[in-house]
């Protein structure tokens, strides 16, 4: 079978690598919940719709050592996504001259509440619940 050797083929294969190798932990509930915080695209603020479903764009990009995880995915409009590309997140908001402070805040409170809401989902199905007579 032959292989193809375009230059986006070989660079489709790379990466496809890199993901692999990465540890991604993020899950599609956790997916869910980053959505659902950040109510539409994490840079510009679009709603997502259905002609036009937000990605997951990694704040610091899979080709600079990023992952798919809680911390490092916001929801993206295509537009953001594509523009962003695997620039640095605040190099690329400093350049499309959007609010590098506000998101920087945003995303701290984001991940902030999107981890206690994990924890609190982690800790709620373990509990065994202990009950002690006390007669």
């Amino acid at each position: 079978m032959a292989v193809n050797q375009s230059r986006r083929a070989r660079a489709a294969r790379k990466r496809s690598k890199r993901v692999a190798a990465a540890d991604n932990d993020l899950t599609p509930a956790q997916w869910v919940q980053i959505q659902d915080a950040w109510g539409g695209c994490a840079y510009c603020g679009a709603a997502a719709s259905a002609d036009a479903a937000l990605q997951r764009d990694c704040v610091l990009p899979i080709s600079r050592g990023g992952r798919y995880t809680v911390e490092n995915v916001v929801p993206a409009c295509r537009s953001c996504n594509a523009s962003k590309c695997n620039e640095e997140v605040t190099h690329w908001l400093r350049r499309k001259r959007l609010d590098e402070g506000a998101f920087l805040v945003r995303l701290y409170e984001v991940n902030a509440a999107t981890r206690a809401g994990l924890a609190a989902a982690d800790a709620a199905p373990g509990v065994d619940a202990v009950v002690s007579d006390s007669r």
